[in-house]
């Protein structure tokens, strides 16, 4: 099982992941592993005043137990966001059961998060501080269910039946929510160094359908991605957006430059919501478990003006 998580996790994040994560054996069977993730951000938008704000973003703290027979769990306990918006909160994130069947097959069960997606949820897996921001319009989330994973070497087929693609906190259990989300995925990797995944959801209650693709290269210290994704939100309207990606790193030291752009629009074709920005990011690895993360974000909201952003970032893994 454990191979399986890791190859999982390796083709996810596509070497992104900046800083090791120890996995700390506290007895039989039983590990930990964590980050601590801290920053300061000021933002000033067009017209507007400057906002400032430093503190923990979030901390994680992760429980995996390895039983016999190919039988795994996991539970992630995290403080920060919560799945509701709020602050300062202490929750679990993931907790699942985990059947290896082979070395290639395994089912897992519980709580846990959708494989769509370029950029990750966790910033551990982040070539930048921030993300793009329109993770919610075209990628899914934290689910409850159960999801099936083929690892074939070359190809890798996902499959998942969940309550709801978008919010963990659907339990399936009243008239308005009975309806289930289906996530589809493949994974290919032609030659060394390259990697292709698409995958389709399709959420009953909310009736939309997503289409997420990217692909990554890396070579020679260089990573470049590239993404699509096209949205169909039934009478609410649609949403299209894309990012293209390159870092250099060497040694302790990376640069990151990302370009995103995304429009939602209603029924009727108006656009109710647009961004596009560009994303300049140096980092420094201070050892194998901090890393420092500098970044300058210019977005554009259409109508609704630019903002300028300035981040400093400290990462502490375990």
């Amino acid at each position: 099982m454990k191979k399986i998580i890791t190859g999982v996790v390796a083709a996810a994040a596509a070497g992104a992941i900046p800083v090791a994560h120890a996995e700390i054996e506290l007895g039989a069977g039983i590990s930990i592993t964590g980050f601590l993730d801290m920053s300061y951000v000021s933002s000033s938008p067009d017209g507007g005043e400057s906002t400032d704000s430093a503190g923990i973003d979030q901390f994680e703290t992760s429980f995996m137990f390895a039983g016999s027979n190919g039988i795994s769990a996991q539970v992630d306990i995290e403080y920060g966001e919560g799945f509701d918006g709020s602050d300062d909160e202490t929750f679990v994130e993931q907790a699942f059961v985990a059947k290896a069947f082979t070395e290639q097959f395994s089912v897992k069960a519980g709580r846990f998060l959708s494989y769509s997606g370029w950029e990750t949820e966790e910033p551990t897996g982040l070539f930048q501080y921030s993300g793009t921001g329109y993770a919610p319009f075209f990628y899914g989330y934290y689910q409850n269910g159960v999801s099936a994973y083929y690892a074939g070497g070359a190809v890798d087929v996902m499959a998942s039946v969940v309550t709801s693609a978008f919010n963990p906190l659907d339990r399936n259990d009243t008239p308005e929510t009975e309806d289930f989300a289906y996530e589809l995925g493949l994974a290919v990797y032609p030659v060394e160094g390259l990697t292709a995944k698409v995958f389709f959801i399709s959420d009953e209650d909310s009736d939309t359908d997503v289409i997420n693709a990217w692909a990554s290269y890396s070579a020679a210290g260089f990573t470049f991605a590239g993404e699509y994704n096209v949205a169909d939100y039934g009478d609410a309207g649609e949403a299209d957006g894309f990012l293209v990606m390159g870092n250099y790193a060497t040694g302790p030291f990376g640069f990151t430059v990302r370009y995103h752009d995304f429009t939602v629009e209603d029924d009727a074709g108006v656009t109710t919501f647009e961004n596009s920005a560009i994303t300049l990011s140096p980092s420094y690895k201070a050892g194998d478990n901090l890393l420092f993360v500098a970044e300058y974000r210019v977005d554009d909201f259409g109508p609704a003006g630019d903002v300028d952003t300035i981040a400093l970032e400290a990462l502490f893994t375990f």
